[in-house]
């Protein structure tokens, strides 16, 4: 008998006798991402209790200088936004509202238009879309200049004054955002609303103003009222909690500042889909 040879026998090219192994530093990799996922949680965590400690606390101390700051987040966040949101309002009323009416019509399911036009825009669209337009336009400059702010010192410069940075840079933002994002949400339903059913009445859809506010008004709960404020403002904390903790919380290095804004958008979006699916369920059982 012959004996087997010890040699491997020859393969074709580019095949080889066993599988690729995972890197070695697989696991470690993994448990370095989770270890990073929790203690960023427990750090948001602590910087929003401390936000809500401070904001209760402290909301009237040195008035004269914080109120006109949470006017100026609120005329930099909402006032400077409408001709976006104005924009959009228009755009998403006659892309999306217009012809939804229309499509309607023709399948005889009148009666549901108020329904699907508060579940689409009050409940869902209009919070969202008013929420993108205030993190993209403000929230990454938050993160840019505090970030800035605490790679040259300016921060421990405050504390050096006995000025507390949480009351001064972070209170004024949390307040001014929440507002900002209620009344543009609120601005961006009534503008899409009404530019879908301008649309849909350039279309010919037989649709009266009267009998599309009615419907509109039947579809409407007290609950949607309460709800849409408390997502709307929830949304503005949000925004400003995560780009003020990614500006503040840890000292940053000028070249640290474009991932902590990574940071804060895609932390920011988690929260705002983790948050609205809370409310889904909470509308599901009203």
């Amino acid at each position: 008998m012959e004996k087997a040879s010890d040699s491997p026998r020859s393969l074709p090219p580019g095949l080889s006798l066993q599988a690729a192994p995972l890197p070695r530093s697989y696991l470690n990799y993994v448990g370095r991402k989770l270890f990073r996922l929790v203690e960023t949680l427990h750090g948001v965590v602590a910087f929003s209790l401390i936000t809500l400690g401070v904001t209760l606390t402290q909301f009237n101390r040195s008035s004269r200088v914080i109120h006109p700051l949470i006017r100026a987040q609120v005329f930099r966040a909402g006032v400077g936004s409408l001709p976006m949101t104005t924009f959009l309002a228009t755009a998403l009323g006659f892309v999306i509202i217009g012809q939804t009416l229309s499509l309607l019509q023709q399948v005889g399911a009148q009666h549901l238009i108020g329904t699907v036009m508060v579940t689409v825009v009050v409940r869902e669209l209009g919070p969202l879309i008013a929420a993108l337009v205030v993190l993209v336009r403000v929230g990454t400059a938050t993160v840019i200049e505090l970030g800035t702010a605490r790679a040259l010192g300016e921060v421990e410069a405050l504390e050096a004054l006995g000025i507390d940075p949480i009351h001064y840079l972070v209170v004024p933002r949390v307040l001014g955002l929440a507002i900002s994002i209620f009344s543009l949400t609120v601005y961006l339903i009534l503008g899409t609303l009404f530019s879908g059913y301008l649309f849909a009445f350039l279309q010919d859809v037989p649709l009266r103003p009267g009998a599309y506010l009615q419907q509109l008004g039947l579809a409407l709960y007290w609950q949607d009222f309460v709800l849409l404020a408390l997502k709307t403002t929830s949304f503005g904390a949000i925004v400003a909690i995560a780009t003020c903790y990614e500006g503040l919380a840890k000292p940053l290095q000028l070249e640290e500042i474009a991932s902590a804004t990574t940071r804060a958008v895609v932390g920011c979006v988690i929260s705002w889909v983790l948050l609205d699916a809370m409310f889904i369920l909470v509308y599901l059982m009203i």
